[in-house]
């Protein structure tokens, strides 16, 4: 393997912090206007607004595990449960391609699920709590 940069190694750790603020910034963020506004939000995403309140709970209690470090790996599993379902719905159900037409695609929801990958496999880093 032949790195070009191999001083930058000794940074993956404040990289992997890094994507682990960036996960959880977006969870935290969906998952409090679910829980906040749950009639609205699920009109939004076709669900009942308890099960909504449910998800933005799940959302922003795997964001707060994975922002701390606090059971990183399996609130990085969570968060790709909810990917996963999210998009679901968006082939089967909304019939919505890859980039999206009239709306957002599942690229995005792909590439959080692969962010939560990166966690996953690499324990989050050496700057977790738990």
């Amino acid at each position: 393997m032949h790195i070009l940069f191999p001083a930058l190694l000794r940074f993956s750790d404040v990289g992997l912090l890094l994507l682990r603020l960036m996960v959880a910034l977006v969870f935290l963020d969906s998952g409090w206007n679910h829980v906040t506004h749950p009639v609205e939000r699920s009109k939004s995403i076709g669900a009942s607004p308890g099960f909504t309140v449910f998800l933005g709970t799940a959302e922003v209690l795997g964001g707060v595990g994975v922002a701390l470090g606090v059971l990183t790996q399996l609130a990085a599993i969570g968060l790709i449960l909810i990917m996963l379902g999210a998009i679901q719905k968006k082939i089967f159900v909304w019939k919505i391609g890859f980039w999206g037409e009239r709306t957002y695609g599942w690229h995005y929801d792909s590439m959080l699920v692969v962010m939560n990958v990166v966690i996953i496999t690499s324990g989050g880093g050496r700057f977790v709590l738990l």
